[in-house]
């Protein structure tokens, strides 16, 4: 891959606002990319090529590989996440038991009682996995899975639990989601094993975007949010040097990503966003080739 230069460190724009971007994502998810969608869609169609492979190693929510196979941005889309319960939700919506998991979130009777008894159940099988996982997405703090997260106890405008439940939502994103299944495919695993085997297997036609856990320089949220959150920076940026295909990867402004990226000879720019209190902050965006955002 041809390294690109640094560009200039003023901040792009301001933030997207982000109720403009068609919400495709089962999941209320802490450091979704909803307010990127307006720069991944420039990003793709600045391309002389709609790219053959879409791939997304870290997926979370997924709203960014939603919205490539939904609007058609690239002829396939690979997903991969670690997180069990995360991938048991995929899992079953490009699946077999789409249809099931519509069904029983349309009928599920949302209190307080109910709540308890879905979050303190056992599943045994991958369809009540992916249930009790949108359940708990939905009533705990900021969306949040990981050990130790509690329950909301006002949630909007204090109505309780049932402000953050919207059934026909959910299942009109599952709809949604299965229509445009037959572009996507999905692995739960190590997103940065899976990435390095693209170093050798993949093709000058695929591209990459890598939103990886912001926990470089010691921080903590990272493990606050995720369940999976630690991950070896150097050795990413060293894989994303070698991918053939071009690649985007979004990352914590701070002075050790940007070290990062320097040494590594990619593109930065800082762009404006709003976090989930609603206060403006910047995230970096890293490329080989950033020209497309002039």
């Amino acid at each position: 891959m041809v390294q690109g230069h640094l560009l200039p460190t003023e901040v792009s724009n301001r933030p997207v606002n982000v109720a403009s971007v068609p919400q495709r994502s089962l999941f209320r998810y802490p450091g979704g990319k909803t307010w990127l969608v307006p720069r991944v869609r420039q990003w793709l169609m600045s391309m002389t090529q709609k790219p053959r492979c879409f791939v997304e190693p870290f997926l979370g929510g997924g709203i960014i590989s939603l919205t490539v196979a939904s609007e058609d941005l690239a002829e396939s889309v690979d997903m991969v996440e670690l997180d069990d319960e995360v991938a048991a939700v995929w899992k079953a919506v490009l699946g077999n038991d789409a249809d099931w998991l519509s069904k029983r979130i349309g009928k599920f009777d949302l209190t307080e009682d109910s709540v308890r008894q879905v979050l303190n159940s056992q599943p045994v099988s991958l369809r009540e996995k992916a249930f009790r996982t949108i359940v708990k997405n939905r009533v705990n703090r900021g969306g949040i899975l990981a050990p130790g997260a509690g329950v909301q106890k006002s949630g909007e405008n204090g109505k309780g639990l049932k402000s953050r439940w919207y059934p026909a939502t959910l299942q009109k994103r599952i709809e949604g989601i299965r229509r445009v299944s037959h572009r996507m495919t999905f692995t739960e695993g190590d997103g940065l094993e899976i990435l390095s085997s693209y170093v050798d297997n993949g093709t000058p036609d695929s591209v990459y975007f890598i939103d990886p856990p912001y926990t470089v320089s010691g921080k903590r949220a990272g493990s606050r949010l995720y369940k999976h959150s630690e991950i070896d920076h150097e050795r990413l940026f060293h894989t994303a040097s070698n991918l053939e295909g071009d690649f985007l990867m979004t990352y914590d402004n701070c002075p050790e990503v940007q070290h990062l990226a320097t040494r590594h000879r990619f593109d930065t720019l800082p762009i404006a966003m709003k976090n989930t209190h609603h206060a403006e902050m910047t995230e970096l965006l890293i490329s080989s080739n950033l020209d497309w955002t002039i």
